[in-house]
């Protein structure tokens, strides 16, 4: 049985979750931080942070292979919760199988609504007062896993989608270790 408090990171950018989710670990450790992107930012501090990392280009890589190679090195490193943390790639059936009910991810939108894309456009679009993010478990459908947990934030006159994001990731920043830390808990 996998221990669910090693914790591997997803990440394809910056990794601000990411850094969020190592400065704020309580109760998990992470034993990994992986990319799809050799050249993520996030790499970088997660180097600097002495935390192993694994990464290989996507380009061009079927899914399927991408995500069995990608599982093997979660299974080198006994992972046993992955949070994704802008992994801005959608993990095959497979993957999803395998690692059933062990994965999370953090979106910026009060799931159900605006999954997927340009959440903050979307809810300045429809006039909402409210906005936040929910982490929710991953399932093969996007975005529509169990949610785990929601903070809110609100839309500000004169928001602008950079605006309303800013606030949206500082929120993030806050909800996403603390669920995960009573995530591996279950």
């Amino acid at each position: 049985m996998r221990d669910p408090r090693r914790v591997a990171i997803l990440i394809s950018g910056r990794g601000s979750n990411m850094q969020a989710l190592v400065e704020r670990a309580q109760g998990y450790e992470v034993v990994l931080v992986a990319s799809n992107k050799p050249l993520a930012p996030g790499l970088a501090w997660a180097r600097s942070a002495k935390l192993p990392t694994w990464t290989w280009d996507s380009k061009g890589v079927e899914r399927e292979e991408f995500d069995q190679t990608l599982s093997r090195a979660l299974e080198d490193h006994r992972v046993g919760t992955i949070a994704l943390a802008g992994f801005m790639r959608i993990l095959s059936p497979w993957f999803v199988e395998r690692w059933r009910g062990r994965i999370v991810n953090v979106h910026p939108s009060l799931l159900p609504k605006y999954q997927g894309l340009d959440t903050h456009s979307r809810v300045l679009a429809a006039g909402d007062r409210v906005s936040g993010c929910s982490v929710h478990l991953v399932t093969e459908e996007l975005d529509a896993g169990e949610v785990l947990g929601r903070a809110e934030v609100q839309v500000e006159p004169g928001d602008t989608p950079q605006s309303l994001e800013e606030r949206v990731l500082a929120a993030e920043h806050q909800l996403y270790p603390a669920v995960l830390s009573e995530f591996v808990k279950r």
